[in-house]
């Protein structure tokens, strides 16, 4: 009897220890919080951030005891707003990233501008022009709901690209949190954009403004790229992050960026760390990449240029946005990555990781997207509409309002996925 006990203790132990080993919560904050910190301005482009980060990320894999870790340079042209960045509406000062913040291909602007309002009430497009060309209109910035100019796009694209229209730019509303859609900022084009909330002063007259862009041509980042060696070299599972984000909007702001995608980042760290100490039967990779919230270049970049060929993936899991409470996990798969899903499905529904896999339409908004333009099996897995998710792409999507509730269900989930697979 006491042999047996002891034999039942230690099965125990045993079964406690790779417990731990897989579901290291303390070292997910860990990597998460210095991701999100102060020292990265948002991991954007302007001020080194990405980079910085990137290297930070090569230091920890090696902690993690991988066995290999390389670094992959690409270069993109990336529109950055890391200067001044000021507005005042009738001499009230708006606050950047609060009140207002910029459309990502928007050029720099100075100095003080009357402003115009459109009618929306009794719409029409032609009296808009007529009015604008008056003289007493000339130089303004045209005021009007971001909504309705997106549903008016064709009447709208004359007053931004210019087209004989003499505003200076436009002030579009929209309701807060604010967002900053940073990403394709690829090129400067037409007039500056301005996104403001729809508090902004009603009946205002006036801005002045002091917003300046840097546009960075030819800027050099890199994918870090860890590995641990399987007993098996022939195919290799492969988990992907992007650990960018926006960067600043101005000198003193920048977008943390913790659930997005911090926590993705995080995530594929401790799976790295689970792996190395838990020697696989195919190799693993573990590719964090740059460039995503600049349009996916950094994934786009790989797949033109993968390290090993993309034929020898068994299967690629993308993770983005995790850091919140949604019980419902959302995904979206590849054609090739149909059978990867129906085994994700058996598995949740016998452990109950999540109340369901919510499947959604293939997009091209996160890094698995060039792997499934180019039939790899893949899965993206985000967890949306959670109480962290309405902090996307705002200045508060940072360490404080992070949520901690999909990490552990999420990494059982996968790595019973790569077990059985």
């Amino acid at each position: 009897m006491k042999k047996l006990f002891i034999l039942s203790f230690l099965c125990f132990l045993l079964l406690l220890s790779d417990s731990l080993a897989a579901q290291d919560l303390t070292h997910y904050k860990r990597v998460l919080k210095e991701l999100a910190s102060p020292k990265y301005q948002g991991r954007g482009y302007a001020k080194n951030g990405a980079n910085k980060a990137g290297k930070y990320l090569q230091k920890e894999y090696k902690k993690a005891g991988v066995d290999e870790v390389t670094l992959q340079p690409f270069k993109l042209d990336i529109n950055t707003f890391a200067g001044k960045m000021e507005m005042t509406v009738d001499g009230r000062k708006m606050t950047a990233g609060v009140d207002f913040s910029m459309r990502e291909y928007s050029p720099g602007v100075k100095g003080t501008y009357k402003l115009y309002y459109v009618d929306t009430l009794n719409f029409d497009a032609e009296k808009m022009y007529v009015d604008l060309a008056k003289p007493e209109n000339k130089d303004c910035f045209v005021v009007c709901d971001f909504w309705f100019a997106y549903k008016h796009h064709k009447d709208f694209k004359k007053l931004q690209v210019g087209d004989g229209c003499t505003n200076a730019g436009m002030i579009q509303t929209w309701e807060p949190l604010l967002k900053f859609y940073k990403a394709y900022g690829e090129k400067v084009m037409g007039k500056p954009i301005i996104w403001a909330t729809t508090d902004f002063p009603k009946g205002a007259q006036s801005i002045t403004v002091n917003i300046e862009n840097k546009f960075l041509e030819g800027y050099e980042c890199f994918n870090v790229i860890a590995k641990v060696e399987g007993r098996r070299h022939d195919s290799c599972i492969v988990f992907t992050a992007h650990y960018d984000h926006l960067g600043n909007l101005g000198k003193n702001v920048y977008y943390a960026g913790a659930n997005d995608n911090a926590s993705g980042t995080a995530a594929i760290v401790t799976l790295a760390s689970y792996y190395a100490k838990n020697r696989p039967e195919y190799d693993m990779y573990f590719i964090s990449f740059s460039g995503e919230d600049a349009g996916l270049r950094g994934s786009e970049y790989y797949a033109e240029h993968p390290i090993v060929p993309l034929s020898q993936i068994k299967y690629l899991l993308n993770i983005d946005m995790i850091g919140d409470n949604n019980p419902v996990q959302y995904c979206e798969v590849s054609d090739e990555g149909m059978r990867g899903f129906a085994l994700f499905e058996k598995i949740n529904n016998e452990n109950r990781n999540f109340k369901a896999l919510n499947r959604g339409e293939l997009a091209g908004n996160s890094d698995h997207y060039p792997f499934a333009q180019r039939r790899v099996p893949c899965i993206f897995f985000e967890n949306e509409e959670g109480d962290a998710f309405k902090y996307y792409h705002t200045t508060l999507d940072n360490y404080e309002h992070a949520l901690f509730d999909t990490y552990e269900p999420l990494f059982r989930l996968v790595t019973e996925f790569v077990r059985q697979y």
